[in-house]
């Protein structure tokens, strides 16, 4: 279980694809790393199965290559890094699995004095999980929605979040890992007697 909010930002040091899925490298500045521990990268919840002399490797299943923006990172990307939350941390975004939903588009990034603005659209049978006020996590970054569209929503990123994440990096067009609100679909699958 993560917060959503980043530790620190690594980046892709190289990508293998395998004939049932694929083995990333990323360099990371964390000094006491274990074999077996949980580490979302941009979002996705990975399992550290080799120790690096500058960060781990992760195994990533077929089903993950098909759901994230993994297949489309290169050696060089820029990844935003979260270990798994410790009981009794501080919650300081949202409960957010690492389990990425589904891809996002970004349809608009506006830079202001602020931070900056930025609109993401998503398939629309993901709306209904998406509330004005609610939370999503994009990219493994835990954001407010400040206002839901009718192809997906609109979040203000504060400035410590623009300068220390991967968000300063995207563009329109860009494709991110959209993890949207769990409370809101086990309400569903409780209410529709669903097992999904």
């Amino acid at each position: 279980m993560f917060t959503g909010i980043i530790e620190i930002t690594g980046t892709i040091k190289a990508l293998h694809l395998k004939s049932s899925g694929a083995q990333v490298e990323v360099t990371a500045g964390f000094k006491d790393l274990a074999l077996g521990e949980s580490i979302a990268v941009n979002g996705a919840c990975l399992t550290v199965t080799r120790i690096l002399k500058d960060g781990f490797a992760a195994d990533l299943s077929s089903e993950t290559l098909s759901t994230t923006t993994f297949k489309s990172l290169r050696a060089g990307t820029v990844v935003n890094l979260e270990r798994a939350l410790k009981l009794g941390d501080r919650l300081g975004g949202h409960l957010v699995s690492g389990h990425v939903d589904c891809l996002g588009r970004v349809e608009q990034v506006i830079k202001n004095s602020q931070g900056a603005t930025i609109e993401v659209s998503a398939d629309g049978k993901y709306l209904k999980y998406i509330i004005t006020k609610g939370s999503v996590a994009v990219d493994g970054i835990s954001l407010t929605v400040a206002q839901k569209t009718p192809r997906g929503f609109k979040s203000a990123v504060i400035p410590h979040t623009w300068k220390n994440t991967n968000l300063q990096n995207i563009k329109t067009g860009d494709r991110v890992n959209l993890e949207l609100d769990q409370m809101a679909k086990y309400v569903e699958s409780i209410i529709k007697g669903t097992n999904h």
